[in-house]
């Protein structure tokens, strides 16, 4: 039986490396992002039949109408990834920012409920399927100059604790993957040391394995999942102290 993976921030980055390991695997797939020609060029590189979808994960009606014709034309998927995020620098001082803590929970957090909800039912009743959400280590603990994606990505990890419950032994696996620093375009504005960096195809190929396994929670690559075990231990004053000096990734990015 075909494989039918629906996977939204798929134009590059993880998203897109997750559609090439997919297609590879003659997996049929429906495609969102909200760059049309981006999305198109990747369409033509993969073997098979697929559907894109050029949208915003934050308009919920038009994710609706896209997730009822994916299933519409190739059935419930077996996987959904909420993978679409954006990530800009942030401080609570400016005024200015508002707008982007705005925009970054609408898209991180609510984009992934609007991701998942128009499939779950269908899973539940079919008894089987994968909602996969990726998280990040940033939501591990706050981040400084990061509150609005430390904040969504803990908002997330959260999230999808409470679905896997809702969802256990229903067949459906709720897979939350934390992923460290992958070599995207979401990482190469960053301006400080990113250990342990994993390209995003060789990424892909561990997120897949930890989905087939229906891993209900994964750090990739692993070294960062010691390094967040250590950052959850820490005691504030010396959280505090130490990542006071962290870098900070850039304000003012586009989303």
């Amino acid at each position: 039986m075909t494989l039918r993976v629906f996977i939204t921030g798929a134009s590059s980055g993880i998203g897109a490396a997750l559609a090439r390991h997919y297609a590879a695997r003659g997996a049929v797939l429906g495609l969102v992002a909200r760059r049309v020609e981006v999305l198109d060029a990747l369409l033509a590189t993969l073997p098979g039949e697929h559907a894109a979808y050029p949208l915003d994960v934050a308009d919920m009606a038009a994710l609706r109408e896209a997730a009822a014709d994916f299933s519409t034309r190739f059935g419930v998927p077996d996987v959904v990834v909420a993978n679409a995020g954006v990530s800009v620098g942030t401080l609570t001082e400016e005024a200015d920012d508002l707008a982007a803590f705005e925009r970054v929970m609408r898209t991180n957090v609510l984009g992934m409920v609007a991701t998942f909800q128009p499939f779950a039912a269908s899973m539940r009743a079919r008894g089987s399927g994968r909602l996969v959400g990726i998280a990040s280590v940033a939501g591990i603990r706050g981040l400084p100059g990061a509150g609005a994606y430390s904040a969504s990505k803990a908002a997330v990890i959260a999230y999808l604790e409470s679905l896997r419950v809702e969802m256990h032994g229903s067949g459906v696996k709720v897979v939350t993957i934390a992923p460290g620093y992958i070599d995207t375009p979401m990482t190469a504005v960053n301006r400080y040391p990113m250990p342990f960096m994993l390209p995003a195809d060789e990424a892909a190929r561990r997120f897949a394995k930890a989905i087939d396994a229906g891993t209900g929670y994964a750090v990739i690559p692993w070294q960062m999942g010691v390094v967040a075990k250590l950052m959850r231990l820490l005691p504030n004053a010396i959280f505090d102290r130490v990542f006071a000096r962290a870098g900070r990734k850039p304000r003012g990015l586009p989303l």
